[in-house]
């Protein structure tokens, strides 16, 4: 992130700071005076919530001459964060009693700090991405893949009959045939651990001893086709973890929506509204 960009979110989170002391300070001041003012905060969450959820739809069309996705995106965060303030007030700082009531709190919450975590994903990943290198669109993942684990194999094999012997052969065949197969180490890879790797590329050196020449020559590629195969599985680790925080996100964010609506409804046919 670049200083000015550093620069701008902080004053964004003082703006909002200062903003949401001053609605905290007003609810102290004047709620208990206006017993009725738990409606006008309710219509400003959902009101806020409805203005969020249309940054869905505006990404589906980029083409239109709307405000830029960039500043949508700001508005959505800390649009959000102060919906989240609000809301806190609505409820008067208290856990709700009524079933619905709790069950439309932990789908508030769920989707805040789903939306945190996307934000924090957002300005962490695609910089960790790109450092690593070997950058691989997600849909080729598995053609790349299957050319690693096809060269690692071949380089294996061909020094049997040279070197006559098969001590590489068989180290790949138990130790890493399987870590060819498939994608693995999702988490490590989210976490930037290169515990792993360093684990595979340690078994692989201590073999060196037992090796042939033409073998030693042959560990070297497969080293470095570790590497690859590492990189690529934290380029997909990482491309995945953006693509599914999207999908606890949004359909959260609209089943938020229909209990909102819900509990609306239960709160004007039972009180009979705000007089």
């Amino acid at each position: 992130m670049s200083a000015a960009r550093r620069i701008r979110t902080l004053v964004l989170f003082i703006g909002l700071a200062a903003v949401a002391d001053v609605l905290i300070v007003a609810h102290r001041r004047f709620a208990p005076n206006y017993p009725l003012h738990v409606y006008l905060t309710g219509w400003i969450v959902l009101g806020l919530c409805l203005y969020l959820t249309a940054f869905n739809a505006r990404k589906k069309v980029p083409f239109l001459p709307f405000v830029a996705a960039r500043h949508w995106l700001n508005v959505h965060i800390y649009g959000g964060l102060l919906a989240a303030v609000i809301c806190i007030l609505h409820m008067r700082g208290h856990w709700p009693a009524g079933g619905l009531q709790r069950y439309l709190a932990i789908l508030f919450i769920v989707v805040t700090w789903s939306g945190i975590f996307g934000w924090w994903l957002s300005r962490t990943m695609p910089g960790r991405l790109s450092t690593l290198g070997g950058e691989v669109i997600y849909e080729r993942v598995p053609l790349v893949l299957r050319r690693l684990r096809d060269r690692a194999e071949a380089i294996s094999i061909a020094t049997v009959v040279p070197a006559g012997a098969a001590t590489l052969a068989e180290f790949y065949t138990h130790e890493l045939s399987h870590y060819f197969a498939a994608p693995m180490d999702f988490w490590p890879h989210v976490f930037a651990s290169r515990r792993p790797l360093n684990v595979k590329l340690q078994r692989l050196a201590d073999r060196r001893r037992y090796l042939t020449p033409a073998e030693l020559t042959a560990a070297d590629e497969l080293a470095e086709i570790l590497r690859q195969k590492d990189q690529l599985d934290a380029q997909r680790a990482g491309q995945l973890l953006l693509k599914a925080w999207l999908f606890v996100h949004i359909p959260l964010t609209y089943a938020m929506l229909i209990f909102t609506a819900v509990h609306v409804v239960v709160v004007y046919a039972f009180s009979g509204g705000a007089r």
